[in-house]
């Protein structure tokens, strides 16, 4: 049966469990239960999470709300950041790292020096009564949660019961959409923003795919055998880390989407969309793929100005780039499957990239990637390609 004193709890419990769980936003969850306190007479000022994730580029990620402000502060924490003494010297800390059940400091009564730095901070903005508590995931993994209020006297036990009976469904809740975010944002990582959306609508069937036009880009580091024999395998990575970075971002930036790498090489696309008849060509793809080749090798040139002054090996890469149909789509064994192109015209761009090195050119463009750029491109006339029987006519941008 429940008591009194247990009844705030369980109506907050039930809340998360029905209106919280519709709330897919994480932000926008924390603004709700925030203002859900409030409604039930809990004199929360400021509330902080701390989400630990699971993510190849981020520890975790502050949330910060304010009674007063109509936004959530949302504050990325990288890799490292656990070894800052600002996290070190936290309350946050001692929370999730050295199992601390709870703290609470009445800042009322508090004068220097402080336990936590960040208490002087709050004391000088108003707080008078701070709480920092455990917040679980599965697994043994500790998150926080700490509140402050303004309120004289600070937090009331009937208070601190509410927040201590309603941490663990949030707890649930929030691990949900960390767990969530998390396949989201690997599949961006992985496999590129357009086929992650595709494998969580529900397209994950081996053999489903779709006729697509797009232009194609693949580059190809130049030399880089030489470099893998006579470097130790730590700078390998590092200078493949600092090529594919420039590539790569310069490639995402302008609207493009990696689909693989390939040792020293990679493969993009600048998709002109779906279901478009043959004749309809967008000719903004084909402008942003050759300003983003125009980029890249800017970047590069920039990147190996940088190595050469630390005496480290420069780079050099081609790029290629062709304007034709692929097909798109879900492909490999029953096991293990991959998003990715097949076609004519990928086996163009990756050929195509080789007469880079012949041509003693930076940058090449098949005839049907000229025929649609708006900027003038020269012809290097008609050369033979590895595998196709005709030759077929390259170009170029003047100086490249």
């Amino acid at each position: 049966m429940t008591t009194d004193a247990e009844r705030p709890a369980a109506a907050m419990i039930d809340w998360v469990m029905t209106e919280g769980r519709e709330i897919q936003d994480t932000p926008a969850l924390m603004d709700a239960f925030c203002r859900r306190l409030l409604a039930m007479e809990a004199p929360v000022w400021r509330v902080n999470w701390q989400i630990l994730m699971l993510h190849p580029q981020l520890r975790g990620m502050a949330l910060i709300w304010h009674c007063d402000r109509s936004d959530v502060l949302v504050l990325e924490r990288p890799h490292g950041s656990e070894n800052t003494a600002d996290y070190r010297e936290s309350p946050l800390r001692a929370v999730i790292e050295d199992g601390v059940e709870g703290l609470r400091h009445r800042l009322e009564h508090l004068e220097p020096p402080w336990p936590y730095h960040i208490l002087g901070e709050l004391k000088a903005a108003g707080a008078t009564d701070y709480v920092a508590m455990p917040v679980r995931f599965s697994g043994g993994r500790r998150t926080c949660a700490t509140f402050a209020t303004r309120r004289p006297g600070g937090f009331t036990v009937a208070d601190l019961a509410l927040f201590d009976g309603a941490l663990p469904a949030l707890g649930l809740l929030l691990e949900k959409l960390e767990l969530s975010r998390l396949a989201a944002s690997l599949l961006d990582i992985y496999v590129g923003r357009h086929a992650g959306t595709r494998i969580l609508s529900g397209d994950i069937r081996r053999g489903t795919n779709a006729s697509l036009r797009a232009v194609l880009w693949y580059c190809d580091l130049r030399g880089f055998t030489s470099l893998a024999d006579r470097l130790p395998r730590e700078e390998i990575v590092a200078l493949l880390n600092s090529y594919f970075e420039v590539m790569g971002s310069t490639v995402q930036s302008h609207g493009g989407e990696i689909l693989k790498f390939i040792g020293d090489a990679m493969l993009a696309i600048f998709p002109l969309g779906y279901g478009k008849p043959e004749p309809v060509v967008d000719r903004a793809a084909v402008r942003l793929a050759l300003a983003a080749a125009l980029a890249a090798i800017e970047g590069l040139a920039a990147l190996n100005a940088e190595r050469a002054a630390w005496g480290q090996p420069t780079m050099q890469c081609g790029i290629a780039l062709h304007l034709g149909d692929v097909m798109y789509g879900n492909i490999g064994a029953s096991d293990r499957l991959d998003f990715t192109v097949i076609g004519r015209a990928v086996n163009l761009v990756t050929r195509m990239e080789g007469l880079c090195k012949r041509l003693d050119r930076l940058l090449v463009t098949s005839a049907d990637f000229a025929q649609n750029c708006d900027t003038p491109l020269i012809s290097c006339g008609f050369q033979p390609l590895r595998g196709l029987r005709d030759p077929v006519e390259v170009f170029t941008v003047d100086g490249m």
